[in-house]
């Protein structure tokens, strides 16, 4: 059983690969790195990374789907549990070739940990109480990806604020099925509203100044407050609705915002290294995915989990 086209978009979470674009244009940001053809293949490259990990994801969940989610690709027989795994091993393959064809040995050095770290999170840590922790890592290897290995340092703000907004979305995701906790859903809102402000002010601060190239600087600044405002709007008042009534409903809802919310917060990010051009191709990419998911009807669209 091979499964049709949709069935593989369905299997990868198609419209949700999006949000992982952003990365690398804002760890390439961070680091000074302007955007070139060659470079263009890191988005790619952590599509791919992204797309194999969803793949990973059913094939290592396909018994507790059958119960939980008896509508996914695998359980549903749309696609057969061979043919996850083949996707999730030549989507990986895929990512880290196009790393290091986009950014050399330099890119290669990362991309390689941060495929170990999405297999280790979808066979071994997902169950587990690190859990999310190695889900934030596998996020914020991803913003470094798009730095390279020599300016890590520089990118790891932005791969810090990445990765945190991941581990609260992976937290709220666990209660997808049976609901989250009131405490725990605060704590993520809570979060989310000092990550908004943090990055919307770094932004601010890139408008300050005189001389040569202030226009480009104010305009920079300006969509990164824009963006982290953006950031704001999406993901924080369905995780306050989770914090006031906890259930199943309200978790997946804040889990898809949260998921949405990364295009926004990404180009918050990329606006504070300094790129509004890499602001601009975001800001295309959250049009596509809506574009999507409104084909989808978001059926594509769930949870990194």
């Amino acid at each position: 059983m091979t499964g049709s086209l949709h069935d593989h978009l369905d299997l990868v979470r198609a419209p949700a690969v999006l949000s992982v674009v952003g990365d690398t244009l804002a760890g390439a940001a961070a680091a000074g790195h302007t955007v070139t053809p060659r470079r263009a293949l890191l988005p790619l490259a952590s599509a791919c990374l992204y797309a194999g990990g969803m793949a990973l994801n059913d094939y290592a969940d396909r018994e507790l789907d059958a119960v939980e989610r008896p509508e996914r690709p695998i359980p549903s027989g749309r696609i057969s549990e061979g043919r996850a795994l083949r996707v999730a091993v030549g989507l990986t393959a895929a990512g880290v070739g196009l790393a290091a064809a986009g950014g050399g040995a330099r890119a290669l050095a990362v991309a390689v940990p941060l495929a170990a770290s999405v297999w280790t999170y979808d066979t071994v840590a997902k169950e587990h109480a690190v859990g999310p922790v190695v889900m934030a890592a596998c996020r914020g290897l991803d913003v470094l990806l798009g730095a390279g290995v020599g300016h890590l340092r520089a990118a790891l703000p932005a791969a810090a604020g990445m990765a945190v907004h991941t581990a609260g979305v992976t937290f709220v995701s666990r209660g997808e099925v049976h609901g989250t906790t009131s405490s725990l859903a605060a704590g993520v809102a809570a979060a989310t509203a000092v990550g908004g402000a943090v990055v919307g002010v770094g932004a601010l601060r890139r408008g300050r100044g005189a001389g040569p190239g202030r226009a480009t600087r104010v305009a920079t600044a300006v969509a990164g407050v824009v963006a982290a405002g953006a950031y704001l709007a999406t993901a924080l008042p369905r995780q306050v609705d989770a914090a006031i009534t906890p259930s199943a409903g309200n978790a997946f809802a804040a889990t898809k915002a949260g998921i949405r919310a990364m295009l926004p917060l990404q180009a918050a990010w990329a606006a504070r290294g300094g790129s509004l051009a890499s602001v601009g191709v975001l800001a295309g990419v959250e049009v596509a995915g809506r574009l999507l998911r409104r084909a989808g009807r978001g059926r594509a669209e769930m949870s990194e989990t």
